[in-house]
């Protein structure tokens, strides 16, 4: 006998909210091949496109997924309490990556470079070109698609 757990998910970014049935049968385990859902703003101003997540495959630790920060824009302050995140420049110029306690570390990412933000870290990715979207492949261990994040607006005038 087979049992199902239907679990519903309701993701809010500003007015807009989205619900997403993910239909999960312990017994069975299957692999999937998903053609990604559609993008959406998050909290801290990139945009995101979950391709594997709670919402799409019914992910219990894992996201992947693309991550556009647009020509000239900058996330904000924030923070992962609980999750850490990797990057890859898939496509861009030059990104800024500030972290530490006060945003007083400063990298610089290329194409083709990866990135890593521990929990806890506050951070800041700063796309300075004016005509290039820099667009990385995002992975972490939360699976929802909109990550739990601490804003820290306090922080945001420290990065120029």
């Amino acid at each position: 006998m087979t049992s199902a757990c239907k679990c519903v998910i309701l993701l809010g970014v500003g007015a807009i909210e989205r619900r997403l049935e993910v239909k999960r049968s312990p017994e069975v385990k299957l692999g999937r091949v998903v053609s990604g859902s559609q993008p959406y703003l998050s909290n801290q101003g990139s945009v995101y496109t979950p391709g594997i997540s709670a919402e799409t495959v019914g992910a219990e630790v894992l996201f992947l997924g693309l991550v556009t920060l647009p020509p000239g824009e900058r996330t904000k302050a924030h923070i992962h309490e609980r999750h850490e995140s990797a990057f890859y420049l898939l496509s861009g110029e030059e990104v800024e990556l500030w972290t530490g306690d006060q945003l007083e570390h400063r990298e610089i990412a290329h194409q083709g470079d990866y990135l890593f933000i521990p929990a806890k870290v506050p951070h800041v990715a700063v796309n300075r070109s004016t005509t290039t979207p820099a667009v990385f492949v995002g992975v972490r261990n939360e699976p929802t698609a909109q990550e739990s994040v601490l804003m820290r607006p306090e922080l945001e005038g420290l990065v120029p």
